[in-house]
């Protein structure tokens, strides 16, 4: 049983008259994600409009926009296409990184454009536990064990995913009793990424060796851990308040590593928007910078953010 509508009454994701944008791949979740709110699109007076990018990595992409394009004149849904530029892998960094910053920067301008309430993706229970391990083999900390968000707000958009609480199994069962076939991505057979590699061997290594309820386990973390990193969070605002740009050396000297580390971080996503790319060597080496460095030194982060140590203040700005 796909649990879309549970999990949408339980955490408040969509609301009577609600204007959602859904990105949909083609494949079995998006697909499903659709379908659902599609159902539930009388019965909630939902708009509906759907967004789609064509990666443009594989020869046959233009398959997918075409098979989109079929469902949303199908269930006479609104649709926005990008194709991306090739020339967009040229830039540094992990290719899985890139292609999803630049789909949520699409998803984000459409959600701004049609001035959607929210931007609804597929993610799902198993896409959880995925993420949980890349996490840990990287290196993490709270943050990053609280896995996806079923809710979020980047950029001013909020992004919700009503399938996290679905697992892989009842999605691929709901298609195959409506006797529906999803349009399947060839290169997510292929161990190229990372996250590949953990579905296709690494979850199967710890469900046949170790704990066959591993992926359940791995969300009941996540759940637990966003609970508590978000309480956290709260705390880390209202500790040492002032310009969130400039931090007073004196008082967060003060606070818990815990809350202080959370207060850097939060400093850091004011200016970029989010924390990636920002990892635990980073905050180490801000704390270094705090306790250790004269007045005037500079930490380099990621994305041309500085942080300058002065007399009586912590400063972040990019250059």
């Amino acid at each position: 049983m796909v649990r879309i509508e549970e999990t949408i009454r339980k955490y408040g994701l969509i609301r009577n008259g609600d204007k959602v944008l859904i990105g949909v791949s083609g494949g079995p979740d998006s697909l499903v994600l659709l379908l659902k709110l599609a159902y539930l699109r009388s019965k909630m007076c939902l708009k509906l409009h759907i967004a789609h990018v064509n990666h443009n990595l594989r020869k046959d992409s233009i398959a997918d926009a075409s098979f989109v394009q079929r469902w949303a004149e199908k269930l006479n849904i609104p649709l926005s296409l990008k194709k991306l530029d090739p020339r967009i892998l040229k830039k540094k960094g992990s290719i899985e990184e890139i292609l999803r910053e630049a789909r949520m920067d699409f998803f984000i301008k459409i959600a701004k454009k049609i001035k959607a309430d929210s931007v609804a993706l597929g993610h799902n229970l198993e896409d959880q536990a995925e993420t949980i391990l890349m996490r840990l083999l990287r290196g993490t900390g709270l943050s990053g064990l609280a896995g996806i968000s079923v809710k979020r707000n980047i950029k001013g958009v909020i992004f919700i995913r009503p399938l996290l609480e679905t697992s892989r199994c009842q999605i691929d069962k709901f298609l195959k009793e409506k006797g529906i076939k999803p349009h399947i991505d060839s290169t997510n057979r292929q161990d190229l990424f990372l996250r590949n590699r953990i579905r296709h061997n690494l979850i199967p290594l710890l469900k046949k060796e170790y704990n066959r309820n591993i992926v359940r386990g791995l969300a009941n973390l996540a759940e637990s851990a966003s609970y508590d990193y978000e309480y956290l969070d709260q705390i880390a605002k209202r500790s040492a308040k002032g310009n969130i740009l400039r931090l007073n050396l004196k008082k967060i000297t003060k606070l818990h590593p815990s809350i202080l580390r959370l207060k850097l971080r939060q400093s850091i996503g004011y200016i970029q928007g989010n924390t990636r790319r920002i990892s635990f060597t980073h905050v180490k080496e801000i704390e270094d910078l705090i306790f250790c460095r004269p007045g005037g030194a500079i930490v380099n982060l990621p994305k041309g953010i500085c942080v300058q140590k002065t007399h009586a203040y912590l400063r972040f700005f990019k250059h």
